[in-house]
């Protein structure tokens, strides 16, 4: 009968450990020594020798070092000649050999945009034909309408580097602008007598203008008379 009442007390302090420890309550039987022991009335708990182990901290993780490699170098290639061939038609083909930074401008100064590239041809060509290059070169196409003629030589655009009033007979309306600082008050009249408004200046030549050439240029406002393209100054 003791040996009843020891079993009884041993089971119910081995779940008030439990209890103690967080462990859920279970009634098992008794096959290790007993857990918990009093001493001076006080229940001190150990732990069970079926509990975990603590685990070991984890090591340490450790990053590679990033691997440098040398930037490829740029493919070369030999700049055919695309002189002759329609705008359009030379862009292909220059792609085609991986040069994909081309540009093009009008051959005759006149600042127009090549909206329709198959409506222009090729009058020159930078770089020039035969050079070997980078493909990461940018080819610069000069260009006309289909139905132009290319000029023998590219004019040189208007300066006012020197602080004076260019000739810009001749000239387009457009270039005539862009080679006037922005802030330059500038009126463009039709010299002839329809009075017509001139709305895309890349169309117009300057006839005449108003300060001379040779003017110096202080700020004052500029005034050119202009007629379209193909007609005759008054």
């Amino acid at each position: 009968m003791k040996l009843v009442h020891a079993l009884f007390a041993v089971g119910y302090l081995e779940r008030l450990c439990r209890h103690h420890r967080g462990e859920p309550v279970r009634t098992r039987m008794l096959t290790t020594a007993v857990l918990c022991v009093t001493l001076s009335g006080a229940v001190a708990c150990q732990p069970s020798d079926d509990s975990k182990a603590p685990s070991a901290p984890a090591a340490p993780t450790t990053t590679a070092a990033p691997t440098t490699s040398k930037p490829a170098k740029a493919k070369k290639a030999i700049v055919p000649n695309f002189v002759g061939m329609g705008l359009q038609s030379a862009q292909d083909a220059a792609q085609e050999l991986g040069f994909y930074g081309l540009t093009s401008h009008d051959a005759l100064g006149r600042g127009r945009m090549q909206a329709f590239d198959r409506n222009w041809k090729v009058c020159n060509q930078n770089p020039p034909a035969g050079m070997t290059t980078a493909t990461t070169t940018v080819l610069d196409f000069g260009a006309v309408k289909l139905e132009e003629t290319c000029p023998t030589k590219e004019g040189e655009a208007p300066s006012t580097a020197e602080g004076k009033m260019p000739d810009f007979t001749g000239k387009s309306m457009k270039a005539a602008r862009a080679a006037l600082d922005s802030s330059t008050s500038i009126t463009a009249t039709d010299a002839t007598a329809e009075g017509r408004m001139v709305l895309m200046e890349s169309n117009w030549q300057v006839c005449g203008q108003t300060p001379s050439p040779g003017a110096a240029l202080n700020g004052q406002p500029v005034e050119f008379l202009v007629v379209k393209f193909g007609e005759d100054c008054p």
